[in-house]
C-alpha cells in the first residue's frame, strides 16, 4: 500500500494512492490532538489534496514565544517517535518557526508574529487561477 506522497512521486493514479491518505488522516487527528494538548494555540488544517503532491495535509500552529515552539515542537517530535513514524525537524535552534516533516504530514509551529508575516494559510488556501467559475 503506498501512501499518496509515494504515489504522488511514482505516478501512481489518486484512486490507488488513496488508501495511504486513510492513514494520513488518521495520524493527522493524532497530531492536531497532540498540538493542543501542548498548548499550541490557532491550529489550522490544510488539506492539500489536489493543490500539491508534497503531502496530504498541511498543519500551521502558533506558539506563544520561542520556548513554547520549541517545546511544542520537541512534544510532537517525541509523540511521532513513539508511534515509530519518521519525521525530519527543522529550525529549532531559534524556535521562530519549526517545521515537522512526516512525509504525508507537514507542521509548522511558529510565533505568532512570524506566523503573521508569513501568512501560509493566505498562500496555500487561495484559489488558484483556472479554479474560479466564469459566470
Amino acid at each position: 500500500m503506498r501512501t499518496a506522497h509515494e504515489g504522488a512521486a511514482r505516478g501512481t493514479p489518486p484512486t490507488e494512492a488513496a488508501p495511504g491518505r486513510a492513514a494520513s488522516s488518521a495520524l493527522l487527528g493524532e497530531i492536531v490532538h497532540w498540538l493542543d494538548e501542548a498548548k499550541a494555540e490557532e491550529i489550522k488544517v490544510i488539506d492539500l489534496a489536489g493543490r500539491s503532491s508534497i503531502g496530504d495535509y498541511m498543519v500551521v500552529a502558533s506558539g506563544r514565544s520561542d520556548r513554547h515552539v520549541g517545546a511544542i515542537a520537541d512534544q510532537l517530535h517525541t509523540k511521532l517517535k513513539e508511534r515509530r513514524v519518521s519525521a525530519r525537524v527543522e529550525g529549532l535552534e531559534a524556535c521562530d518557526w519549526v517545521l515537522i516533516d512526516t512525509g504525508d504530514i507537514i507542521v509548522h509551529v511558529f510565533r505568532p508574529e512570524v506566523r503573521e508575516f508569513y501568512n501560509l494559510e493566505k498562500m496555500w488556501l487561495a484559489e488558484r487561477p483556472g479554479d474560479t467559475q466564469a459566470h
